[in-house]
């Protein structure tokens, strides 16, 4: 899934920072920065007693229950207004759009045992892995493809590859996940998978030189950044340093960000002649290649961004707005999606999902970034999200007629007393192990099942700081012109507004 992001700069007024910053650690590695400017280090917090904890979660589900209900009290009997979620376009829709991108024109053939054997000679190529949790890996694809853009090579994106469901879960094709025939379309350009150039099945194993940006941006970790992607890939890689001057900071330990265009500037003869002769050897075979020219090549991608660090936070972003925004639901997902909600909201099959409101609570593995802050009192309580919900059924009502009704939670939280005052709301919730979903699609799907269902609705309630809220509250802001908050937390009244 997702990591809390920092926020940070070079700058001796740390002090003005609206609220804390948070250690960023990501997987597989063990790697943290920075420490919090306010705090010497990150030590996780000891739950509340229970007797307390049952009592501040009793008062708060009555205090939500209750505002609840009076704001509901002038809603419940408005008729309802006919409205329609996302769905993902139809194959045949692409048919008809002139000048048509046909993926696979990117390629030689039908996908060969070697890498390089199935690339056209007057094509370049772009690719890179991923590293971290599974939006963060998202968000690291999207960079790839907005690389690719400017310049002017065809991206070839891999699996991802699991991280917080466990190692043993195996990777998913990016093509089960999201509408890959309709990215080509809407950028204008081909995307490929790994598996449409070289042969899944594959044993042979291809050298390649490529760049490390991140030995370039961060002083923490000497060698490339480690990935379990590459094993899937057959690759064995002899990876150059970019330059320091890559880094939007040079020498700041607290934002390891690069611009598009210093990376993309790698990609480019000058920088090929620059830094020839200072490649390290590959792990297997011990090789030393300067970076491929035709198929340039990156350690990781996730820290780039045109003018501000984590831009997904903004709607600026160009990652976002030329690419991600693109990156569809497969009909297959979506379809998998829509039959859990009318399950959930007990729907026929034959009727539209209704307009609802999806909430997105990160708790569990975040309670570590609470530091000496009771997780009762770092969390936000039932009665913020209850606040947000009304805010967010207020400005749907004036700008589209309707007050969605119904309130989906999807939430790591294991508390079983937290979920009973959640339902005592009216709320509803997914349940994975009564649908069974591992045993009937497997160890990623409840993972993609819940980001399918935080992204098809009239609104949306998120985790401040949270990757995954962050692309969930822009697929609905963008995909339906919803509306959308996020609750602050860290402190008690983090979210006080």
């Amino acid at each position: 899934m997702d990591e809390p992001k920092v926020r940070s700069r070079p700058s001796s007024d740390d002090d003005d920072s609206p609220m804390p910053l948070l250690a960023f650690r990501d997987s597989p590695t063990d790697f943290v920065f920075p420490a919090s400017p306010f705090r010497s280090s990150f030590r996780p917090s000891l739950p509340a007693p229970v007797t307390r904890r049952r009592f501040i979660l009793a008062a708060c589900s009555i205090f939500s229950l209750t505002s609840l209900l009076l704001f509901f009290s002038f809603s419940l009997f408005e008729p309802p207004i006919p409205w329609k979620p996302y769905q993902p376009p139809s194959a045949s829709s692409y048919l008809d759009i002139p000048h048509r991108v046909d993926r696979l024109s990117a390629v030689l053939g039908p996908p060969t045992p070697k890498l390089k054997d199935n690339l056209r000679s007057d094509t370049k190529y772009i690719t890179s892995w991923i590293s971290a949790g599974w939006t963060n890996d998202v968000m690291t694809y999207g960079n790839l493809v907005y690389l690719a853009i400017i310049t002017e090579r065809v991206p070839i994106i891999g699996h991802f590859i699991p991280s917080h469901i466990g190692g043993d879960a195996g990777s998913v094709p990016f093509s089960e996940v999201f509408d890959i025939d309709y990215l080509s379309q809407a950028i204008g350009m081909p995307v490929l998978e790994f598996d449409d150039v070289k042969d899944s099945n594959s044993t042979e194993i291809d050298e390649l030189g490529c760049w490390s940006v991140w030995q370039a941006v961060q002083t923490h970790e000497t060698q490339p950044r480690l990935t379990y992607a590459l094993e899937h890939n057959g690759i064995d890689i002899s990876y150059t340093s970019a330059p320091k001057s890559v880094q939007k900071f040079e020498g700041y330990e607290h934002d390891p960000h690069a611009h598009f265009w210093s990376v993309a500037a790698l990609t480019y003869s000058e920088a090929h002649e620059a830094y020839k002769g200072h490649a390290q050897p590959s792990a297997a075979h011990q090789v030393t290649l300067d970076p491929d020219e035709q198929l340039a090549c990156f350690d990781y991608l996730y820290y780039l961004c045109a003018t501000e660090s984590f831009e997904y936070d903004h709607d600026f972003s160009p990652a976002w707005r030329f690419v991600v925004k693109n990156f569809r639901w497969t009909q297959r997902l979506q379809g998998i999606a829509d039959g859990y909600l009318k399950r959930i909201f007990e729907v026929p099959d034959e009727d539209e999902v209704p307009p609802y409101i999806a909430i997105h609570a990160r708790r569990t593995d975040f309670s570590i970034y609470c530091n000496d802050v009771p997780v009762a009192d770092c969390f936000p309580s039932l009665a913020v999200f209850a606040r947000r919900i009304a805010e967010i059924q207020e400005e749907v009502r004036a700008t589209k007629g309707i007050v969605p009704q119904h309130v989906l939670m999807l939430s790591d939280e294991k508390d079983p007393l937290w979920w009973d005052a959640v339902h005592m709301l009216g709320w509803y919730s997914v349940d994975h192990t009564s649908e069974d979903t591992v045993a009937k699609y497997g160890r990623w799907y409840p993972l993609l099942i819940d980001a399918v269902m935080q992204s098809s609705g009239i609104g949306f309630v998120g985790t401040d700081r949270s990757t995954m809220s962050v692309i969930a509250k822009r697929r609905v802001e963008d995909w339906h012109g919803g509306a959308v908050r996020m609750v602050k937390w860290g402190t008690p009244g983090a979210d006080d507004h």
